[in-house]
C-alpha cells in the first residue's frame, strides 16, 4: 500500500470510525463492497480551472459516485477532503474556510446509476495538497475513496506593486490639490 493510501485508510478510520475494504489500483478509485452493491468513484479537475493556481483562486473538481452492483445501495453520503502533504507539515485540512460545499446526499443509488457532484473550493494557503471525495452508505461497512488528485497552490504576494503604487503616488497629489484649490479659495474671497 503507498503512502497515499495509507493516509487516506488512517483518515478514515481514526476521523470517521470506517474501515477500508478494498482497493483498486487508483485508476478509478477504490472500490467498496455494501448492500450487494458497489460503488466507484472518479475524481478530475474542472477543465474550466486555472493551470497554475494561486491563493485566493477559486477551482471546483468533479467526481462520479457509480453502482457498478446489481443491487440498489441506500443512502449514499459523499464528502471531499483536502490533506497538505508539504514536509513536516502533513494534515488534514479543515475546510472551514476553503468550501461550504463539504458533502453531497444520494437516498438511493439503482444499479448502474451515477451520482455527479461539483466541489468548488477557494484556495486560502498556499502549499502542496491532495484532494480526495469519499462515499459510504447506511449499510455498509466500510467506505470508498477516489484517487487523489495533486493540488500545488503558489503563494501570492499579499501587497502588490501595480496596485500600490498608483494610490502612494495619487493620495499625495490628491492632498496638493485639496491645499491648493483651498488656498486659491481663500484668496479670492
Amino acid at each position: 500500500m503507498n503512502f497515499k493510501l495509507m493516509f487516506v485508510t488512517l483518515l478514515a478510520t481514526v476521523s470517521l470510525g470506517f474501515p477500508v475494504l478494498a482497493q483498486s489500483d487508483g485508476a478509478t478509485g477504490e472500490s467498496l463492497k455494501g448492500q450487494s452493491g458497489q460503488i466507484t468513484i472518479t475524481l478530475h479537475p474542472d477543465p474550466a480551472n486555472t493551470s497554475h493556481p494561486r491563493m485566493g483562486d477559486r477551482l471546483k473538481f468533479v467526481s462520479t459516485i457509480t453502482n457498478t452492483g446489481t443491487d440498489p445501495i441506500k443512502g449514499v453520503v459523499a464528502w471531499v477532503s483536502l490533506i497538505q502533504v508539504d514536509a513536516n507539515k502533513e494534515q488534514p485540512v479543515d475546510l472551514e474556510d476553503w468550501s461550504a460545499h463539504k458533502a453531497e446526499v444520494a437516498a438511493s443509488l439503482a444499479p448502474g446509476q451515477s451520482m455527479v457532484s461539483t466541489w468548488p473550493m477557494r484556495l486560502i494557503k498556499d502549499g502542496n495538497y491532495r484532494v480526495v471525495v469519499s462515499a459510504a452508505s447506511g449499510g455498509a461497512a466500510g467506505l470508498t475513496a477516489s484517487p487523489m488528485l495533486a493540488l500545488a497552490i503558489a503563494p501570492k504576494p499579499v501587497v502588490e506593486s501595480v496596485r500600490v503604487i498608483p494610490i502612494a503616488a495619487g493620495v499625495p497629489f490628491i492632498l496638493l490639490g485639496l491645499l491648493l484649490f483651498r488656498r486659491r479659495r481663500s484668496a479670492l474671497a
